[in-house]
């Protein structure tokens, strides 16, 4: 007979019952005993060392059954009905007066503001009251906490909230019941998963016929020579890719939503949706291949193949389609092999690195601090202020927005309860101790290191807190992809053509640098132009930095609301824009040799595109540019000195005629972005290598080590040369040599910020330690080796 398992601390050993072998170990002399019942007990390790999230969390079976029994469906018998107690309730189930998902009104106990026990009337179901029998009296857990439907992370939350609030063995014993509650609702449920389940959308043929043409046509152009291979290839990519998306999403309408029967009753609620939402089993990745598309596959070599697997696993495969298919599968049982022991190895690295620190003392008094806000991608909020500082020590004193109450002062842990009045005073960056600035003689100090994460208290003296951090970052290691993404420029853009606003507020336009072009819109036309979000009392609440050609849809003192549009860029293309009025000429652009001229056959219109003129000994030295002058036919002087003279990278596309009239703000040239994309992007296992062992990553970019204003030298072999002069009195000069292929994105005169790119891609460290010093290094590694993390949804805390 087998030795069983627990099925709530699967997950903290990582077992699954599909043949796994566990050793047993007998602990014989005392101290052996004693440490394995004080430390290693399976109920003294509730928190996960990670990220202080519990891990005795339900999951499959259990989180099934309780999502059945939290449901709430209309037209059930004994809708409306009023109980005053369980045992009600019990009868009324019994003798089939209501279901578990009745809307009922029941009579349960739960605390007021003033933390007293009084018993409310609730809106609720007989399945949640069943629930809400369970949960441990305490002041701070009202029925709320259980009156709502229960996904895997609302029961993670429930679990986290009794621990924090009734302790360890309160705890444990809940654990217990909700976990017999679970299986014994999702056995009684009778959830089944059947063929009709899978719901395969009405509109699929129609959508991907469309998306067919689409594909022809993008091959059509690229017979034309309109296109290249390697913009076909990114476009139909593309276009397989929302098509993949869009039908996924059809999918999940149709099998979210809930139609009624001829009695006015919801239909139930199809089986699969119910498993992939509460969070049992099964993804939205995974049900899209089951019945809408399995979508684009990849090759052994990591490139997608352009042509995608149209069935889904519900119609079944042809057999090029399995053939296509079999490729990724057979390359992720490989990949699983390999990642494991490369995973290991990062381990051991990190361990060897940073075993030596220890809690040495309780603190160490120092002032200095990192600067945490929250980070924003792309306009979501991706990590809030809040999840970040929760458990850290404030290094200065929160204040609420009165500026008269302190919130946490200086040197104290900012804990769950202070989580409302510090969102609620709308603080947007907080000075947090951190183990980077401590400055304990060996090890590191309590304060600088904030809370230990799996007791939820603050850190005990000679806690190994360095291979605790070695371990909470190795080991989801094997849940990382190995392999670097080909990405084609397109898929990866479209998301970020557009900044909206995250707060309310009054806008400042820093450094306002516009013009109207002839369209009317309000153009940004330097690089370090800023809309800042000004809160009630003229605090910065969010500062955006605006693309080079935006079009701004708010100006200098208008009022803005949450999730309003402040200004929005053509995704695709990076524009040259004109400073002035004038007329365009043309400068060494030789039809030819550096300008190309293709007449579209359907439109007519010439399409004049640079040329690499580098290619050709007679025409290596041109530079081609764009001219505009005045009415007496002279070159028009920009206001900041020079020529109104725009030089034109190779195959950008010249938007203008010789001798048409422009405004300022108006588009003279466009770069296509695409061709600046297409380049790997290293993911996964060696993007986080990479990052700790700090290598200067190949293509990476090149920035300004100065303020100051941009002027380009004499040319050097094959590299451009360009010079910024200061703005302050009395330094350098710097000189940067650039190879002529690259796109640098800034015109003869334009003003630099320090820390601005000159040429895009990845920065390398040593360039960001140098330029922006220690803390903005820290913060530039923990984002984006977080963001790794995060694509795969691994949740670290950020202190390791």
């Amino acid at each position: 007979k087998a030795i069983q398992l627990h099925p709530l601390v699967c997950a903290a050993f990582n077992a699954d019952f599909d043949g796994d072998q566990m050793a047993v170990h007998v602990p014989l002399s005392l101290e052996a005993q004693l440490e394995a019942r004080v430390l290693m007990m399976s109920t003294n390790n509730i928190l996960h060392p990670a990220n202080g999230q519990p891990i005795i969390v339900p999951s499959q079976d259990i989180v099934l059954g309780l999502y059945y029994l939290t449901l709430e469906r209309d037209g059930e018998p004994g809708q409306g009905m009023a109980f005053s107690s369980q045992g009600e309730i019990e009868h009324a189930i019994a003798a089939k007066a209501v279901t578990l998902h009745t809307k009922i009104k029941g009579r349960a106990w739960t605390y007021d503001e003033k933390g007293k026990r009084v018993s409310k009337i609730f809106d609720t179901t007989p399945g949640r009251m069943m629930l809400g029998q369970l949960m441990p009296r305490h002041d701070k857990i009202p029925f709320d906490v259980v009156n709502r439907l229960m996904t895997k992370k609302e029961i993670s939350n429930m679990i986290d909230t009794v621990y924090r609030n009734c302790g360890q063995k309160e705890t444990v014993i809940f654990c217990d019941r909700i976990m017999s509650l679970g299986f014994r609702e999702a056995f009684k449920a009778g959830i089944s998963f059947g063929k009709d389940d899978m719901v395969v959308p009405e509109n699929k043929e129609a959508i991907v016929s469309e998306t067919r043409a689409a594909a022809k046509e993008y091959e059509q152009q690229y017979n034309d020579g309109l296109i290249t291979q390697g913009e076909k290839y990114n476009k139909v990519v593309d276009a397989w890719m929302k098509c993949t998306d869009k039908l996924a999403e059809e999918m999940m309408q149709r099998i979210s939503s809930v139609s009624k029967d001829e009695h006015g009753r919801d239909m139930p609620i199809n089986s699969i949706y119910m498993m992939s939402h509460s969070g049992a089993r099964g993804s939205p990745q995974q049900m899209k291949q089951l019945a809408a598309m399995r979508g684009l596959m990849a090759k052994p070599s990591g490139e997608i193949i352009e042509s995608p697997i149209i069935s889904n696993f519900k119609e079944g495969l042809t057999v090029l389609e399995y053939f296509n298919s079999t490729h990724g599968a057979r390359k992720g049982l490989a990949d699983t092999a390999l990642k494991t022991a490369n995973s290991g190895y990062l381990t051991r690295r990190l361990v060897d690195v940073a075993q030596d620190s220890i809690i040495s003392s309780t603190d160490c008094g120092s002032q200095n601090g990192i600067r945490m806000r929250a980070i924003i991608d792309a306009g979501q909020v991706v990590a809030s202020l809040t999840s970040r500082i929760l458990g850290r020590t404030a290094a200065e004193a929160l204040m609420s927005q009165d500026g008269k109450t302190v919130i946490v002062p200086a040197g104290e842990m900012i804990q769950e309860q202070h989580i409302d009045a510090i969102n609620a005073a709308g603080i947007q960056e907080v000075k947090i101790r951190s183990v980077l600035t401590c400055e304990a003689k060996n090890g590191v100090c309590g304060k600088c290191y904030g809370r230990d994460l799996a007791r939820g208290t603050p850190v005990n003296m000679g806690e190994a807190v360095g291979v605790i951090a070695a371990q909470s970052i190795g080991e989801p290691g094997t849940q990382l992809t190995m392999r670097t993404f080909h990405i084609g420029g397109a898929a990866q853009l479209a998301d970020q053509s557009f900044i909206e606003s995250n707060f309310e507020g009054k806008v400042h336009v820093r450094n306002r640098h516009l013009a109207r072009n002839s369209d009317g819109d309000l153009i940004v036309m330097a690089r370090n132009v800023a809309i800042v979000i000004l809160g009630p009392n003229g605090e910065e609440r969010a500062v955006n930095r605006l693309l080079y050609g935006a079009k701004m849809k708010v100006d200098e003192g208008d009022k803005v609301k949450r999730g309003q549009r402040l200004a929005e860029w053509d995704p695709y293309t990076r524009p040259i824009i004109s400073e002035v009025d004038g007329v365009i000429g043309f400068e060494e652009l030789v039809e030819g040799q550096s300008m190309s001229e293709t007449v579209d056959e359907s439109t007519g219109i010439t399409k004049r595109m640079v040329m690499d003129y580098r290619l050709n000994l007679r025409s290596a030295s041109l530079k081609p540019s764009i001219l505009i002058k005045g009415a007496d036919g002279k070159i028009v002087k920009l206001a900041r000195g020079g020529d109104a003279r725009y030089l034109l990278p190779v195959d950008s596309i010249i938007a203008v005629e010789p001798g048409g009239t422009v405004k300022a703000g108006d588009i003279v040239a466009r770069i296509s972005v695409e061709s600046a994309k297409t380049r790997d992007i290293t993911g996964g296992l060696p993007r986080v290598a990479e990052l700790f062992e700090a290598r200067r990553p190949k293509d990476h970019a090149i920035i300004a080590e100065i303020s100051g204003t941009v002027a380009f030298g004499k040319d050097y072999k094959n590299k451009q040369r360009i010079t910024i002069t200061p703005t302050e009195e009395g330094a350098d000069p710097v000189e940067y040599l650039i190879p002529k292929g690259k796109h640098i994105h800034l015109q003869d005169g334009d003003v630099v910020e320090k820390g601005d790119y000159i040429v895009d891609g990845n920065p390398a460290p040593h360039d960001i330690l140098a330029i922006k010093g220690v803390e903005e290094l820290a913060a530039y590694l923990v984002n984006e080796i977080q963001e790794v993390y995060r694509l795969q949804g691994v949740n670290i805390n950020d202190k390791h």
